[in-house]
């Protein structure tokens, strides 16, 4: 009898389902005792304190009120940590959405990371990894924020150097600012259209 192969499914768009699972507070449900969120760093963490913080546009420029967000980054010497554990100062990893309510912005409250070094050795400028998901995406973009005050790393940086078009690099830059009296970096993304953000196949 010959074995019968299932078709491979569709992959889920992410509605509001990541919300209701992992970011529980902005779907209005109560939150877990031990809750992956956007406090990455906490006062004891060394290095610069830096809030980080955003929109995210669809392709017609309206805000994405629902999108979810996850950080990844070294800390403030360069280094990754991949164990996370909330008694920590410091976790490079994080979690953030876009809500209906608070200008629909993204936050998330870390440390400035330090230089990395690629597996071939090479420098690069201090970044966040950011993953995206929204509705209407059916994998999530994978994608890098930069600081504008690391000019000089940022234009030796073997990753945004893939970049071919130097205005599309731009997309990647955050742009330093004040929330609250904090140092802050704007980071925007654009999912299509116009000044879309540059997206990597990793």
């Amino acid at each position: 009898m010959p074995v019968e192969l299932l078709p491979e499914t569709p992959s889920q768009t992410a509605g509001p389902y990541v919300h209701i699972g992992l970011a529980l507070a902005a779907a209005g449900n109560p939150t877990r005792e031990q809750e992956i969120w956007n406090q990455m760093a906490g006062p004891d963490a060394p290095g610069e304190h830096i809030v980080l913080v955003g929109h995210v546009y669809d392709g017609n420029g309206h805000l994405v009120r629902d999108a979810f967000l996850e950080l990844w980054q070294a800390d403030h010497q360069g280094q990754y940590d991949e164990d996370y554990d909330q008694s920590k100062a410091f976790n490079g990893f994080g979690r953030t959405a876009t809500t209906f309510d608070a200008g629909s912005e993204w936050t998330a409250y870390t440390v400035k990371p330090g230089v990395v070094r690629n597996a071939a050795g090479v420098p690069m400028a201090p970044h966040v990894n950011v993953a995206l998901f929204a509705r209407g995406i059916n994998i999530h973009l994978n994608t890098r924020l930069y600081f504008e005050d690391e000019a000089e790393a940022n234009a030796k940086d073997p990753v945004l150097n893939l970049i071919e078009q130097p205005q599309r690099r731009e997309t990647l830059i955050a742009k330093r600012c004040e929330v609250d009296g904090k140092p802050a970096y704007r980071f925007d993304i654009r999912i299509q259209g116009e000044g879309e953000t540059v997206f990597f196949d990793f």
